[in-house]
């Protein structure tokens, strides 16, 4: 009898799902429960909502407090786009000037993430929301990048219980949700990002049928949702640990391996 945990691993943030495997041994009412608390597990697993897959990518690229900087970009008058084609455009340009600047004073590429809005906001008026990548040394090359306008906005990322990448996340996504552009669109994140974003790890490991998932110690847990049959079981939890995973320069999936039993 084994089961399986699957983990994500994004910065500090972690989302590990545990759940049982059929075996072939299993008569069928006990398989048919294993694939119920396989699919449960699976489906809260998979981030399907816009904001849930920016989280992790944020906090994955962003893990620590200060590591980037949230910007909020508006444009003039004089520079209104007229299209969201055209205000992605503006946006590029204005990343593009920035990783020259970037170059020229041997800092690193941008890594960022930026969403549109409009529908949404009081003043009707085009401005990007962002998070950047913080080298230290950005607040006065930003604000002469955006060529758009001098209303630039910028703060360093929060990561605590009122503000951190889930809220951040919902935040940059809420047009996403209320836009009625989006409902014919499956897929559509609403957001973008630089293409050396970097991306959370997954790892699928075997384990015993008696192992237990339980978050780390003075970890902050999130989301923990379980449940258990005669025949079956999952839980999934999210939290957030002191130990932050920094950003590697390339996707890793890890392999599948096997823990052994404990004897």
């Amino acid at each position: 009898m084994a089961k399986t945990l699957k983990m994500i691993y994004a910065g500090g943030l972690r989302v590990a799902a545990l759940y049982s495997r059929s075996d072939r041994r299993d008569g069928p009412a006990q398989r048919a429960a294993k694939q119920k608390a396989s699919s449960a597990a699976q489906k809260r697993m998979n981030q399907i909502y816009s904001y849930q897959k920016l989280e992790l990518l944020l906090a994955t690229n962003f893990p620590l407090p200060g590591s980037g900087l949230v910007l909020t970009l508006t444009f003039d008058d004089q520079h209104l786009p007229g299209s969201r084609t055209e205000a992605q455009r503006k946006m590029k340009y204005f990343l593009k000037l920035l990783r020259d600047g970037r170059r020229a004073e041997g800092l690193p590429e941008p890594r960022c993430f930026w969403a549109p809005e409009i529908l949404t906001s009081e003043s009707g008026r085009w401005h990007f929301h962002a998070v950047l990548d913080n080298t230290g040394r950005d607040m006065d090359m930003i604000r002469r990048c955006w060529i758009y306008g001098s209303d630039v906005e910028i703060k360093k990322l929060r990561v605590d219980k009122e503000k951190n990448h889930e809220t951040l996340a919902r935040y940059m996504t809420k047009e996403l949700r209320e836009c009625q552009e989006y409902d014919s669109k499956p897929g559509l994140h609403g957001w973008s990002c630089t293409r050396n974003a970097l991306k959370p790890e997954i790892e699928t490991v075997t384990v015993p049928d008696d192992y237990e998932l339980q978050p780390p110690e003075g970890s902050e847990v999130l989301l923990d949702e379980h449940r258990k049959t005669e025949y079956a079981s999952y839980r999934v939890i999210k939290y957030r640990w002191a130990s932050v995973d920094l950003p590697r320069p390339a996707r890793a999936r890890r392999r599948l391996r096997r823990i052994p039993r404990k004897d």
